[in-house]
């Protein structure tokens, strides 16, 4: 009896990486004090950012693999909390929630939507997104910021016409594919103000992100609309 008293009451598997899935590990763990909290993420940031309860680095090995590690770990509850754009390990955990039949919640941030003095250029993928920005002339230079994943940026290597001001988390393990380029590491500013004079230092001109939500990285929507800088946004996947 004393080993079942020693069993956690609940295992939550939190699949996460954004920032609202920081705050809801904290806030399961307060309200769940009996509870395993186990936050996943995908490894791609070098220094995540300290979780409450576990904190588990790596792919599943597809939806068959996440199925394998909800059994042996005894989950009671699965929970989505990915970025927007994360299709595939999303679609995963809709799978082995499936094979499983572990309940699923899905936390999905709401996205962004165009207000008075916004300058959009709406775009379904980066491959038009990179077809969006305009050509140079020799009175209209463009400088664009990427505010995009490493894994996101290299179709835009074909735009040697256009100097890119390419924003990371973390320092790439290789050189960017670019003719001309300036590299940013960190995060994004927290403030409007700290954003308008990042757009203001690098002369930009147009910016490219996707429509990811939240208000992690509003600030650099709100500086380009406070200067008047066209933004190309790219829509959530269907």
């Amino acid at each position: 009896m004393a080993h079942e008293d020693a069993l956690p009451r609940e295992t939550i598997l939190i699949l996460g990486g954004t920032a609202e899935a920081v705050t809801l590990a904290a806030e399961l763990a307060a309200a769940n004090p009996g509870a395993r909290i186990v936050t996943s993420l995908a490894g791609r940031t070098r220094e995540p950012a300290p979780l409450a309860g576990e904190t588990r680095i790596g792919g599943f090995g597809g939806a068959a693999g996440l199925a394998m590690y909800l059994r042996e770990n005894a989950v009671t509850r699965l929970i989505d909390a990915t970025h927007p754009f994360a299709t595939q390990i999303s679609a995963n955990a809709v799978e082995a929630a499936r094979i499983t039949g572990v309940p699923l919640e899905t936390r999905t941030r709401k996205a962004w939507t165009r207000q008075s003095g916004d300058i959009w250029i709406e775009v379904a993928t980066l491959q038009e997104a990179c077809a969006a920005i305009p050509f140079p002339t020799p009175k209209r230079p463009v400088r664009v910021l990427l505010a995009l994943g490493s894994q996101h940026i290299g179709v835009f290597a074909s735009r040697d016409d256009v100097h890119f001001v390419v924003r990371m988390v973390d320092a790439p393990g290789h050189p960017l594919p670019f003719t001309r380029c300036t590299l940013i590491t960190g995060k994004p500013g927290a403030t409007v103000e700290a954003e308008v004079a990042l757009l203001r230092e690098h002369a930009i001109t147009h910016v490219v992100c996707r429509n990811s939500g939240g208000a992690g990285a509003y600030a650099k929507i709100k500086a380009a609309r406070h200067l008047g800088l066209p933004v190309i946004m790219i829509g959530r996947p269907q």
